[in-house]
């Protein structure tokens, strides 16, 4: 089955009159990311230079994917936008509720049965609103994005940060909050700020233990978790053709730990050879019939300095495996240099865990070099030292590789099989013992490996690497093993070598026919009711945030100064929070509980300025909510890096936080901010930072007069009397300040809904 097939034709069958438009309005080479940037435009037909990193601009997406976490607040924002299906093509993915700890398919029954009140409202909902649904045990949504839905040349948003991973087959697909997803399914335009454009020429062809994991572990460790923000990377050279369509993904994937808006490969015979694999060879024909308008023009690839704001040049023969962390996935060390590294930061070397797989690592390439390896260690009589787990990124995956043996290889090993999710990725991992805290050290091919991410352990060392290499380190035992030149001791107390990982880009028997998991939507929708039970603690009906009065805000109390960083997984935690993702009160409840208070280093430990105790960050938010009061919470960096969970957002909102104010924003996390009312402010003078006292009482003035490029002021009542005056910043251009005015951008699209 073909999804979108008649949509896809329409668009290539348009696209080369349209390049052709652009390019002599622009009157100058494109590269790949202008020329589908410039013909998504919602505002068709005036193709204007737009400034880089400037100007706002609508684009409309052709489809729009949620996983289950995140799908549950967005169509419950969709619900009050008042629409009756949903206007471009949409997938819901069940693949973060369900917890690994038995194993495949115990976890997925246990899954069924806790969470079938969230499954049959996302169920419920897909069938009134004609949206795809993917039933738990389907798979990973980018996945299964990139085995159905993506297509070279196209444009998507999801729900979910990760959703870059289509890049690798040639689409723009960029992590968005629900709000934004509603904005599409709502028929609207979608707003970016025009992005940089960042060039990454690969040279040479990879070899040895080297994978394309490789390569964004090197890039990670160049532009660190916030050198892409607000950029596209653009990846091109004899080096980028060499590559497989997957390995293409996860370069694209882990894209997002940089921060980038998202990354993308120029379409070629790899992405034609995955397309035509997976059953879509129609898509590959249309596709090869105008490749030349499915990659940059050749000036751009001949001079990159012209058209991209960085370039970065990666030699791939010289490039050697990379081990990322630990709990930054950014501090990048190559192999050969871990021991040294390990022993000067006091790192703990014995590895308790190595897992592979996630939507980051477990294509059938991944999967095959990796079983390569275990394959190659039982015929040296050795065995995992350390646990060692397998998290498939679909069912489609995990079928092929049970019947081309490579789970039966791993088993033998040690290994243990986790069903098709996300699971240990995004802490969605019962580990045994976690709770003890003890200090220790994980290795993963997953993508992030913030603290408490993978296991809810402060204390686990998580470290991220390629599936070869994390499945040698298991073998090993040992973080400072490094199989390209060091040996084992097997169980006969022979020396022996690990050989090179050898693989398949794509499974030579095919992928074959699968039962994928795919709902499609009911047809006969006139029995469809969703229902939300009002007793429920995992589901709750919306209500529309209120509208600003008008007045400045004054009198605010700090609620938190968080010091260093505070990822969204600090300010809404995943793990055992996962299952209250549909109820807003509930998960409120989590919300600022992982950042530091600067002020005495501890976590979820702040002092109420009314009752003069240090309490809970959501009880103390409470506190002066239910006081008629509201509050402010100030941070660091790069505020709201990782996941694109607009519960990040939502939180605040719902507990009358009126502003977060930072030293700088992680895109989606600013975005999802303007999005639900709060205001999203930076300070001027970043050591202004330092003048925030923990007794401060806020006011933001000149509110009456926000307008688009003009600083607001906010006085600094200190609780000795005292005040200081600090000017702040703000990126909101006018539509987005009537979000503000109007209390949430989806108050918008409800009242245009309702004059209808």
């Amino acid at each position: 089955m073909i999804f979108d097939l008649q949509m896809i034709k329409s668009f290539y069958d348009g696209l080369p009159l349209i390049i052709s438009k652009i390019k002599k309005d622009l009157g100058r080479p494109l590269t790949l990311s202008e020329k589908i940037l410039y013909s998504h435009l919602y505002a068709k037909g005036n193709y204007h230079p737009l400034k880089r990193g400037i100007d706002y601009v609508e684009f409309a997406p052709d489809r729009v994917a949620m996983q289950d976490a995140t799908a549950q607040m967005a169509l419950l924002q969709f619900i009050m936008a008042g629409k009756n299906q949903s206007a471009v093509p949409t997938s819901v993915h069940c693949d973060h509720l369900i917890m690994a700890k038995d194993g495949s398919a115990a976890d997925l029954n246990t899954a069924n049965v806790t969470n079938k009140e969230v499954y049959d409202f996302l169920s419920t909902i897909c069938d009134k609103y004609d949206i795809g649904f993917w039933k738990p045990g389907a798979g990973i949504i980018h996945q299964i994005v990139l085995e159905n839905y993506a297509f070279p040349g196209g444009m998507m948003i999801g729900t979910d940060s990760h959703t870059v991973n289509a890049g690798g087959l040639g689409m723009i697909a960029i992590g968005v909050g629900g709000a934004d997803a509603v904005d599409v399914m709502s028929g609207m335009g979608w707003e970016l700020k025009f992005p940089n454009l960042i060039g990454v020429k690969l040279t040479g062809r990879l070899n040895g233990w080297a994978a394309a994991k490789d390569i964004i572990l090197k890039v990670a460790g160049i532009l660190t978790v916030k050198g892409g923000t607000g950029c596209i990377i653009e990846y091109f050279g004899e080096g980028a053709e060499s590559l497989s369509c997957t390995g293409k993904a996860t370069i694209c994937n882990m894209g997002a730990e940089v921060g980038a808006t998202c990354s993308i490969f120029g379409y070629d015979e790899a992405m034609s050879k995955c397309l035509v694999s997976t059953g879509r060879k129609e898509v590959a024909d249309m596709a090869g019939n105008i490749k030349q308008h499915l990659t940059a023009d050749p000036e751009v690839y001949a001079n990159p300095e012209k058209y991209f704001n960085q370039l970065i040049e990666i030699n791939l023969s010289k490039l050697e495996p990379y081990i990322n962390g630990p709990f930054t996935p950014d501090l990048a060390t190559p192999i050969s240099k871990m021991k040294e590294v390990a022993e000067k930061n006091g790192w703990p070397t014995k590895i308790e865990y190595g897992l592979i797989g996630s939507c980051t690592n477990s294509s059938y390439e991944d999967l095959s070099r990796a079983a390569s390896i275990a394959r190659d260690a039982i015929t040296k009589k050795l065995m995992a030292k350390s646990g060692f787990t397998i998290t498939p990124g679909s069912e489609q995956i995990r079928s092929i590789a049970v019947r081309d043996g490579f789970i039966n290889t791993f088993e033998r090993i040690g290994g243990k099989l986790f069903a098709n999710a996300c699971g240990p990725c995004i802490g969605q991992w019962d580990r045994e013992g976690a709770d003890k805290k003890q200090v220790n050290t994980v290795i993963h091919s997953f993508n992030r490996n913030f603290a408490k991410r993978t296991d809810g352990n402060p204390n686990t060392h998580a470290f991220v690497a390629s599936p070869e290499i994390v499945t040698a380190l298991a073998i090993a035992g040992d973080l400072t093993f490094n199989p390209l030149t060091d040996t084992l001791t097997n169980s006969e107390g022979e020396e022996v070598k690990l050989n090179e990982p050898k693989g398949f880009e794509l499974p030579p028997q095919g992928f074959g026919n699968i039962n994928s998991g795919f709902q499609n939507p009911a047809k006969d929708k006139s029995n469809i009711s969703i229902k939300i039970d009002p007793n429920s603690e995992r589901l709750q009906a919306l209500e529309p945030f209120r509208k600003w009065d008008g007045k400045d805000y004054t009198g605010m109390p700090l609620l938190i100064k968080a010091k260093g960083k505070c990822t969204t997984d600090h300010i809404s935690m995943a793990g055992v929070w996962l299952k209250y993702r549909g109820h807003l009160d509930n998960i409120s409840n989590n919300y600022m509980i992982g950042a530091v208070n600067s002020f005495n280093d501890q976590t979820n430990s702040i002092l109420n300025q009314i009752s003069g105790k240090y309490e809970a960050v959501p009880h103390v938010a409470r506190y002066y909510k239910e006081s008629g009061l509201g509050s402010v919470v100030v941070g660091e960096e790069n505020f709201g890096e990782g996941s694109s969970r607009e519960h990040a957002a939502m939180e605040p909102r719902f507990l009358n936080v009126k502003a977060v104010l930072v030293k700088s924003f992680a895109r989606i996390h600013e975005t999802n901010l303007k999005k639900q009312g709060v205001l999203a402010l930076t300070f001027s003078n970043k050591d202004d930072y330092n003048k925030i006292q923990e007794g401060d009482r806020l006011d933001i003035t000149g509110l009456a007069n926000f307008s688009e490029g003009n600083q607001l002021k906010i006085v600094l009542n200190h609780s000795d009397g005292k005040q200081d005056n600090i000017l702040v910043n703000h990126t909101y251009n006018e539509s987005q300040i009537e979000w503000f005015k109007a209390g949430s951008a989806l108050n918008l699209i409800r009242e245009a809904s309702e004059k209808r």
